[in-house]
Parts: structure tokens; C-alpha cells; sequence
């Protein structure tokens, strides 16, 4: 795992575990790759026998350039997070909206098909997961963000995918009606604040999911229970995008509740 700073990160328990359980001789490490190093970092793990690597902040973009070819939800994200290093060079991978959509139809229960969805944010967490939640045929998508044009601009983007009039883009103030599925891919939990968005984006029986996570709820899912909906945080989609990113170096998908359990008694 490289990443800047990286001393935090619950990746090496986690692929330990996974390792353990599919019986695969594995070893995973953080590695603090230097802010403007990140390419040297990763050809000297390659040099050294490395197989694959994941890569977090701030060196997801960069992790693009190094990679030799690129998956299509590596190139639908803008971002790799992923990286496997094969016989024919460097593929990028992302894993982060097959894990996000993991956690809410398999752990969660919820699906997504034929549901209202709002995403909040329009930055890289959120590019990552749109192409994975439109495989899921929502009947909406709505991407909002505090800068308009980039909400916009990444509807278009994948206008095409969802269908008619199933994607689209605005502002925070200007969302109207209620969903059944509302996800926060802002960084407003980092600094306790909520996303500037009214309680009637929660329909009854609403699922709101947060990527941050903590040992209490952060202050949106806080935000979000106040007006009835239901309430996930991002610890799932963090183990789903490790047994995703499993699953493309070794073939084979862990499963994931028991190491989902361990690491919330954890926190």
C-alpha cells in the first residue's frame, strides 16, 4: 500500500486476513512513497518482487500515469487505486465503486436497481463510484456539488451509460424530491460539517451511506438519522474494495463479513 501519510491504514489486517482465509502466501505493507517520488517508489517494489500494490491519498492520480493500460472502471474513475503488475506491464485497476456498491447490496441489503440515488460531491471519490452504481440500473441518478459546472460536467459524462434522462447534475440548494439511497462522497465529514442539502432528500426507509467512517456516526449519517433514514458508513466499502482489489491479484474473492465485524469491534 503506497500512500503519504499511510501510518493509519487498516489495508495490511485486512489483506492478512484474507490471505489466512483463501490460503494464499501473501505479504502486504504500507509504504510511505515520498510526495514526489511515487513513480520511483512503485518500479523499486516492482524491482524488489513486488506483485501488485494498492495506492490511497495523494497518489491516485498518479498512479494513472504509471500504469501501463488501464481498466475500464480504472478509466471511467479518472483514478487508479489498484495496481497489478503482470507480464505485459502496469494495469490499473479501481476497486473503490465496486466496493461501495458491495457494502450497500450485499452488506446493506439495499438495492439499487430502480432506485432514486443521490450522490453528493462530484470530486474523485465520487467519479469513482458512478460507472459501478449505473451497472446497477438506478431509475436516477442525481450528482450534486457545491461548484455546479462539475456536477454538470460529470453527468454528462456518463449521460450516455445511464440512459435517458437518468443522470444528472445541480447544485446542493437545487435538488428536488426525495431518494432512496443518498451518499456523501464530500470530504464535510473530515471537518464535522454537513453538505448543505435539505432533510427531504431523505425519502422514508432512506439508506444513508457516508464514506468516512468512524467509531460514531459522523455528523451526516448524524444528520441523516435525525430525519429517518437508515445508516452506513464507509468501514464496509473499505473492506469490499480490499477483496475486490484480492480478487485481480489472486483470482480468488475472500469473503469479507467476519474481517467487516473484527474491524468495527476494532474502532
Amino acid at each position: 500500500m503506497f500512500g503519504n501519510p499511510i501510518a493509519h491504514s487498516k489495508s495490511p489486517e485486512i489483506h492478512a486476513a484474507y490471505a489466512a482465509q483463501t490460503g494464499q502466501a501473501l505479504r502486504y505493507e504500507k509504504r510511505l512513497a515520498p510526495l514526489d517520488g511515487f513513480a520511483a517508489a512503485v518500479h523499486a517494489f516492482i524491482a524488489e518482487g513486488g506483485k501488485g500494490a494498492n495506492v490511497t491519498v495523494p497518489f491516485k492520480l498518479e498512479a494513472v500515469k504509471v500504469a501501463n493500460a488501464l481498466t475500464i472502471r480504472a478509466q471511467a474513475a479518472g483514478a487508479v487505486n489498484t495496481l497489478h503488475f503482470t507480464e505485459d506491464g502496469i494495469i490499473g485497476d479501481n476497486t473503490d465503486g465496486a466496493g461501495l456498491v458491495a457494502d450497500i447490496v450485499v452488506n446493506a441489503g439495499v438495492a439499487i436497481t430502480g432506485q432514486r440515488v443521490l450522490l453528493l460531491g462530484a470530486g474523485g471519490a465520487a467519479r469513482g463510484v458512478v460507472l459501478p452504481i449505473l451497472e446497477h440500473r438506478p431509475a436516477q441518478l442525481v450528482i450534486a456539488n457545491r461548484t455546479v459546472a462539475t456536477a454538470v460536467a460529470l453527468a454528462e459524462q456518463f449521460a450516455a451509460l445511464g440512459g435517458e434522462g437518468v443522470v444528472s447534475g445541480c447544485g446542493f440548494a437545487d435538488i428536488e424530491g426525495g431518494f432512496d439511497i443518498v451518499i456523501n462522497a464530500t470530504s464535510a465529514s473530515l471537518g464535522a460539517e454537513v453538505p448543505p442539502v435539505s432533510p427531504s432528500v431523505f425519502a422514508p426507509g432512506a439508506l444513508a451511506f457516508d464514506m468516512m467512517y468512524s467509531k460514531s456516526p459522523t455528523v451526516f449519517l448524524q444528520f441523516a438519522a435525525q430525519h429517518g433514514a437508515r445508516l452506513r458508513d464507509g468501514l464496509g466499502m473499505l473492506v469490499e474494495q480490499a477483496a475486490e482489489a484480492f480478487s485481480v491479484w489472486r483470482g480468488v474473492r475472500p469473503v469479507t463479513g467476519e474481517v467487516l465485524q473484527q474491524l468495527r469491534d476494532q474502532l
